[in-house]
């Protein structure tokens, strides 16, 4: 269970990291009306508005997830 629990997080690292050099790269190598197009017109959170999106996005689908199981045990109790 904790080697689960270090590679999953190993592996959110790398993903994180990889998608904030991607974004520096392209934020580095591209004119600014394609920046503003592909990132936003706010460059500089662009990482950590990403992390937010993850951690919103699993959290959302944890709680459907949940309304879905305590759907379940309650069909079968009645």
């Amino acid at each position: 269970m904790f080697k689960r629990i270090f590679w999953v997080g190993v592996g959110v690292a790398i993903g994180v990291m990889a998608v904030t050099k991607a974004q520096a790269y392209v934020k580095a190598n591209t004119p600014d009306a394609a920046r503003q197009f592909l990132l936003g017109p706010d460059q500089d959170n662009v990482p950590m508005k990403t992390l937010e999106g993850l951690v919103n996005e699993f959290n959302a689908t944890r709680r459907a997830r949940e309304a879905e199981l305590n759907r379940q045990y309650t069909e079968r109790a009645n």
